[in-house]
């Protein structure tokens, strides 16, 4: 007991704990000592015990200064959280610096993009952050796949990484119980990949949206409609849809490769499609279909290959007989890599020579995954699409995201984000 106690001395002489209407909020720097804040004067790691604290073995990369901590390195900060929608604010800089801070979210959901602070001054951001779980009730549950169990995504806690070269004053994570929320089907060229080099568009769209929506992504590598819906993950969804909501839908790359009596793109594709879609319209929310992204496979005249067959054509057909939105990725992005050509956009793929990341002895070459460079130019193909059929969704767009053309694309020479430290060559589920 003597013992116990001795320790639960030592942990509040380190850190005070307050409640603020239901906010978790963390002041940082050797000299922090707001009252209304859990007050970090060092750099704990996280435990399970704690419930907070930089995680993935970065604490010795914290640089503790008076009012703020800085990134010498990659830094991970967790905070255990339930389901739900959370708003995060940050007060970024430092009294001793310049910084330059880069904020991805849970699986490298990138929400801040290397914001600069001068040194001496101090600015606010926020952004909205989806937590989520498997379990949609007592009884049912997501059928996880084996791979995606060590997600970040998926451990229960809400998890920051701040680039090298951040500087952290305080973060205050706050619930929120009615957002509008944007919820993704999908499959690899959509989901949160955990790991670089690999990158989709729903990971990279959350940057470009104001703090009034939330992206909620249950895309998983692999996916076709019909499995989709076979693990409950479209059950997920509509167990948390509410009127107003949007669910993006986008298959085929999966699908194509389903055979048998009765499957393809006019009949069992289709006959989901619409299943989908008069689902999502039962909860009053707003189904948005998309066509698949281009596969990376060019003719000798520079055009690009067709690889989806009718898929395109089938959900064009679904979206005009139900009368929902249609962003027409396949169009948008064959647009895009013939712009690039076929040599510079290998630069926006997962295609890297041997040993460029540790532990990778084989040239890492695909030509449907896309690294974080090339998932930020689909997002914003996405982004282009909805405002040209005027989806009110645009509403939730920060106020510059107009110039935007696939025919003259941004170039990867010209982009800078910082990398996340965590790596796996494996490619993820799909083609």
């Amino acid at each position: 007991m003597m013992l116990r106690a001795f320790f639960s001395f030592i942990f509040m002489c380190l850190f005070t704990t307050s409640t603020v209407a239901g906010s978790r909020v963390f002041d940082l720097g050797s000299q922090a000592s707001d009252v209304d804040a859990t007050a970090l004067t060092q750099a704990v790691k996280y435990n399970q015990a704690r419930g907070f604290g930089f995680d993935f073995n970065t604490a010795a990369q914290v640089i503790v200064e008076p009012h703020s901590v800085g990134a010498q390195q990659s830094l991970y900060f967790s905070v255990d959280l339930p389901q739900g929608h959370y708003q995060v604010e940050l007060t970024l800089g430092s009294d001793l610096a310049a910084s330059t801070n880069t904020v991805k979210a849970e699986s490298r959901r990138l929400m801040l993009n290397q914001i600069k602070v001068v040194k001496g001054q101090h600015i606010t951001r926020r952004f909205m952050v989806d937590v989520r779980s498997p379990i949609i009730s007592s009884e049912k549950r997501i059928a996880l796949k084996e791979r995606e169990r060590d997600d970040v995504n998926w451990d229960n806690k809400l998890t920051l990484e701040f680039a090298a070269g951040s500087a952290i004053r305080r973060i205050a994570i706050t619930p929120l119980a009615d957002i509008t929320t944007m919820y993704l089907a999908g499959d690899s060229t959509v989901t949160d990949q955990d790991v670089e080099p690999w990158a989709s568009w729903g990971q990279l769209i959350t940057q470009y949206l104001k703090p009034t929506i939330v992206v909620a992504n249950y895309a998983v590598s692999g996916a076709s409609l019909y499995s989709f819906k076979a693990e409950h993950r479209l059950e997920k969804i509509l167990s948390l849809v509410k009127p107003g909501d949007y669910v993006f839908i986008q298959f085929a790359h999966n699908d194509e490769k389903r055979r048998g009596e009765g499957i393809g793109p006019w009949q069992s594709y289709a006959d989901l499609l619409n299943e989908y879609i008069e689902r999502v319209q039962a909860k009053q929310a707003i189904a948005v279909l998309l066509t698949p992204v281009q596969r990376r496979f060019f003719n000798a005249d520079g055009t690009l290959k067709p690889t989806h067959g009718d898929y395109p054509a089938a959900i064009r057909k679904v979206a005009t007989d139900k009368q929902v939105p249609l962003i027409d990725l396949t169009q948008l992005t064959t647009e895009l890599y013939e712009s690039w050509g076929d040599e510079s956009s290998r630069q926006a793929f997962v295609q890297y020579p041997a040993n460029t990341f540790p532990s990778q002895p084989q040239a890492l070459k695909d030509n449907t995954h896309f690294n974080y460079f090339g998932a930020n130019e689909i997002a914003l193909c996405v982004i282009k699409g909805m405002l040209d059929i005027r989806l009110p969704l645009t509403d939730y767009l920060i106020d510059n995201q107009q110039a935007y053309s696939p025919a003259n694309p941004n170039q990867f020479e010209h982009w800078t984000v910082p990398m996340s430290p965590r790596f796996v060559a494996t490619k993820p589920d799909g083609s």
